[in-house]
């Protein structure tokens, strides 16, 4: 697998050691997932960058935390061959904000919002039906407590 973590922010200070943070959710996710032969892309930016990108592509205005580019619809890879499952997109901004509302740390937050968008990339989909929502927060709750479970060793 391939992690690449860019960030594309002028305004957004970028606190230290999280883009190594962020490879390491991703790494995680992706090994207890059982998802091999991937490539998977996180931007961190800031509120206005993902403002701009949720109005052109969702039609919705204003910030949200995190936003997922998907570039299959088939089943996840299984040759020999990396292909890339896609981008997340992540508003530092808003996720500082969302953690001192949840009384949860920077990291705390990013790895929900990293979770999130990665499940995003395999298939899940929250917006479809009150069903989906159910099968998507369920299994962002058995890895964000799989992940919690790895950390506290």
């Amino acid at each position: 697998m391939a992690i690449k973590v860019n960030v594309e922010s002028e305004h957004t200070a970028v606190p230290r050691g999280i883009t190594i943070f962020c490879k390491k959710i991703i790494a995680f996710t992706l090994n207890y997932l059982e998802i091999n032969n991937v490539i998977v892309t996180v931007i961190l930016t800031d509120d206005e960058t993902i403002a701009h990108i949720n109005k052109t592509y969702r039609q919705k205005e204003g910030p949200t935390d995190v936003i997922s580019f998907a570039y299959r619809e088939a089943p996840m890879p299984q040759g020999a061959i990396k292909e890339h499952l896609g981008d997340i997109f992540i508003s530092l901004d808003t996720a500082q904000r969302q953690a001192g509302e949840y009384g949860v740390t920077l990291k705390e937050e990013l790895m929900r919002l990293l979770v999130h968008g990665l499940l995003h990339l395999i298939g899940y989909d929250h917006e479809q039906s009150a069903y989906k929502k159910r099968i998507m927060q369920k299994k962002e709750e058995e890895v964000m407590e799989k992940i919690f479970g790895q950390l506290l060793k």
